[in-house]
């Protein structure tokens, strides 16, 4: 994990990292090529591509946020890969006004689909940017996690309500517009025409554990790591993640 900024900060993307290099790696090997074309939609200030370009591949982030992409440039310029890393306004429904179809061996959609009009389009699209046997990296808020947060917090009525909404929504107030179980997830892939390679519940446990326990207390961030790595691929554990993850690769 030592391509993460923090340990703490960690805890909320250390899976799909670890997820993500693995599909990073194959697809080095099954192209024969050491530097791949990596799209991250949505990718704001470069979580996911600075660390990808640190591994020697070309990042395009396509985002909608000017001051997202000014933060990327300067993040992209202090980690040394000002030169790998790109950086183009836009957003994933009008994606290809930016960028180009079948030009990039992994697509990046982390955090879009909550908050587009279209998420099927919007896979298509991601789908349509991939070369052949490319791979697709889908991130996404999951619904369970988020009744199981409300309950836990003692609103039970807005539990239930993100339980039986169409949306997922916990009331007028939600900040978040959408959220998929992994079936929903999965089954906007599939229907893109890609293989499901990989399902992991993400944040299972990180977003309910209090905070101060995990600052205070010798050893906890890595031990809730190890654990979070853990359940992340066990099924039973998908419908209470925080946010699921679905890697997909495209069908020759």
């Amino acid at each position: 994990m030592s391509d993460q900024p923090r340990p703490r900060a960690s805890l909320r993307t250390a899976v799909v990292w670890e997820v993500l290099k693995e599909a990073l790696d194959r697809q080095v090997k099954a192209t024969g090529r050491d530097a791949l074309d990596v799209l991250d939609t949505g990718g704001g200030t470069g979580n996911f591509a600075v660390p990808a370009a640190k591994l020697g591949h070309r990042v395009t982030v396509v985002d909608p946020s000017p001051n997202a992409l000014f933060a990327l440039e300067r993040r992209a310029a202090e980690a040394g890969v000002a030169d790998r890393v790109r950086g183009v306004q836009g957003d994933i429904l009008g994606l290809f006004d930016v960028v180009e179809r079948d030009g990039f061996d992994a697509v990046l959609c982390h955090g879009v689909l909550e908050y587009v009009d279209e998420p099927a389009a919007g896979v298509r699209n991601a789908v349509e940017a991939l070369r052949p046997s490319g791979a697709l990296s889908l991130l996404a808020a999951g619904l369970g996690g988020a009744v199981l947060a409300r309950a836990l917090a003692g609103h039970f009525t807005e539990a239930r309500q993100a339980l039986t909404d169409p949306a997922g929504r916990w009331g007028e107030g939600d900040p978040v517009p959408r959220r998929f179980t992994a079936e929903q997830l999965s089954d906007l892939v599939s229907d893109a025409g890609m293989e499901i390679a990989a399902v992991h519940g993400v944040r299972v446990f990180a977003d309910l554990v209090p905070g101060v326990l995990v600052d205070t207390e010798p050893g906890a961030v890595e031990a809730l790591l190890k654990l979070e790595a853990a359940a992340a691929e066990q099924p039973a554990f998908h419908s209470v993640a925080t946010q699921l993850h679905v890697l997909g690769e495209k069908r020759h």
